[in-house]
């Protein structure tokens, strides 16, 4: 791998740097993972190729009860209690249900409407990565504690299968926990690092609406649905926005709306849906009771009868001032100086929160946009891509934190 840094490297180098022989592996298989993408609680082929490489390792991967996913740990034996805390590396696994739109990528997506378009493919590589890298430390007796490595399906199906992984021992005596997720707003060679909220709150929320419908012609003996629909739609996120602090970001926005089937028919049902996004924990737990009276109110004013269904999602990432500021040191010590970067609290989701609903722990954002490159790209969109240097940033990122972590 060539990139660039700055001088301000220091000298001595951390066990763990990654060869290119390994680098050109983990490519591969990337793209394998890549061409092969499967949706959340599916990752059957997934979890099997990574079983099986960790298994070449010498290692014990133990797949989780739905199936898919797995958890293994290094530098313990079998049956084996650890004297210290583990500290735990994540990686979803999952893909997305929508169609790969790269064009002259010999990688791209070989199933149909399904794509690795949000990075879980890299994460997955660089844990599997490291993992391959601290295991080799760990036979040459220079792993100093021991790690477990996090492959979690489901991250995508709200509300995430962390919560499974979590009640199957995935963060049984565990201490600390991390993770990288893709951010192709940042050069590669880079990491975005915060403390306290990184990512926030995403909840689901489906709304019907219902009343005696008529001909349009004579609405004062109808409920007019449509007109009630509209309201909702306008007046229930503005009544949201007064009931909370500013600050916390609490915000509804509507993607779905549905009523009628002919243009003289006022109906007798309609239908919302959106999602529930929130920066701050505290209002987070406070939003479906405030969201619920909100369109209460509205559609009894308009005469409907409202029938909400609240799906409850995932927290927002709450980083860790100790777990954070051992991420810089690692990448600082791997890279130098300018490659930490500050970054922003975003309105996504990610269902590593609920891992620190139980331990401490950070997510770092991996850059994986080639310098120079300035093409508009983001998660979620069916050209997604990633530099694959990036990977031996996130192996030798995780590979630092282990060793420099003195919890």
């Amino acid at each position: 791998m060539s990139l660039e840094y700055e001088a301000d490297v220091p000298g001595d180098v951390l066990p763990g740097v990654l060869s290119e022989s390994l680098h050109a592996e983990l490519v591969a298989f990337r793209r394998d993972l890549h061409m092969h993408p499967e949706l959340g609680n599916q990752e059957f082929r997934t979890t099997a190729a990574i079983k099986e490489r960790l298994e070449q390792a010498g290692l014990r991967p133990r797949v989780l009860a739905t199936g898919t996913g797995l958890i293994c740990d290094i530098g313990l034996t079998e049956g084996q209690r650890p004297t210290i805390p583990l500290i735990a590396l994540r990686a979803d696994i999952d893909a997305l249900p929508i169609p790969d739109t790269k064009t002259d990528c010999p990688y791209r997506s070989t199933v149909p409407d399904r794509a690795h378009a949000c990075g879980h493919d890299v994460h997955t590589s660089v844990v599997l990565g490291a993992g391959l890298v601290l295991a080799d430390l760990h036979a040459k007796g220079l792993l100093t504690r021991p790690v477990r490595l996090l492959f979690q399906p489901a991250e995508e199906v709200m509300p995430g299968g962390a919560l499974g992984a979590i009640g199957d021992g995935a963060l049984d005596e565990v201490g600390r926990i991390l993770a990288v997720h893709c951010d192709p707003k940042v050069d590669v060679g880079r990491v975005g690092l915060r403390h306290g909220p990184i990512t926030s709150a995403c909840d689901r929320l489906e709304v019907a609406l219902d009343g005696p419908g008529g001909h349009t012609a004579r609405p004062h003996l109808t409920t007019d649905l449509v007109t009630a629909a509209a309201r909702v739609a306008v007046d229930v996120p503005a009544l949201i926005a007064r009931r909370v602090d500013t600050r916390s970001g609490l915000a509804l926005t509507w993607g779905r709306i549905e009523s009628g089937h002919a243009p003289n028919v006022i109906p007798q049902h309609a239908e919302l849906s959106g999602t529930v996004r929130c920066l701050d924990l505290d209002a987070w737990r406070e939003a479906p009771d405030i969201v619920h009276a909100a369109i209460d109110e509205v559609a009894t004013l308009h005469r409907a009868k409202s029938e909400i269904t609240y799906v409850r999602g995932v927290p927002p990432v709450v980083n860790d001032r100790e777990s954070t500021e051992l991420l810089r040191r690692s990448m600082v010590a791997r890279r130098g100086l300018k490659s930490v970067e500050s970054t922003q609290q975003s309105l996504g989701g990610e269902d590593f929160s609920w891992y620190l609903e139980h331990v401490p722990g950070a997510l770092a954002r991996l850059g994986v946009r080639t310098p120079g490159d300035r093409t508009s790209r983001d998660l979620h969109q069916g050209d997604f891509d990633a530099d694959e240097r990036a990977i031996t940033v996130g192996v030798e990122l995780f590979t630092a934190a282990v060793q420099l972590d003195d919890q």
